[in-house]
């Protein structure tokens, strides 16, 4: 597969708003960022959100919602959904906010954009596959077309 963009975006300080049943509830703040690759250059606007549901056993399920200038000033909405989980020990030690070696974790998500730019009107009809990989304060997307 080709790579299509690769997302640098900007993350704070999980808001952890505890669990009610269907594992830990948390919002990751979108702080910014770079969207930078052959099919789409930009900058990630701050204002977004990564809205988390932890398990027990560590498994994340990821739902973000963000928007990209391009380099030509169109705007355009990003929501991914997807998954990320890894064994215990790799867990809690993003959890902490070290470096863990991508490959030790499982951490794909699904993209969909939204954009009323004609120029860009070919990303509301293709869905992309993202993996990532969590930094302390960023996580790296790497998208390809579906």
């Amino acid at each position: 597969m080709t790579l299509f963009t690769e997302f640098r975006v900007k993350v704070g300080t999980p808001v952890k708003l505890g669990d009610d049943g269907y594992g830990e509830a948390r919002i990751v703040p979108i702080l910014g960022g770079t969207v930078a690759g052959p099919g789409l250059c930009g900058v990630i606007l701050p204002g977004g959100a990564d809205e988390q549901r932890v398990r027990p056993d560590g498994l994340t399920r990821i739902h973000a919602r963000y928007v990209i200038e391009a380099e030509d000033g169109a705007l355009i909405r990003v929501d991914s959904q997807g998954l990320r989980h890894a064994a215990p020990e790799v867990m809690a030690a993003l959890s902490r906010g070290e470096n863990v070696d991508p490959g030790l974790v499982y951490f794909r998500t699904v993209i969909r954009f939204e954009t009323a730019a004609p120029t860009h009107d070919g990303l509301n009809r293709t869905l992309f596959l993202a993996q990532g990989a969590r930094q302390p304060d960023a996580v790296i997307l790497q998208l390809t077309a579906l």
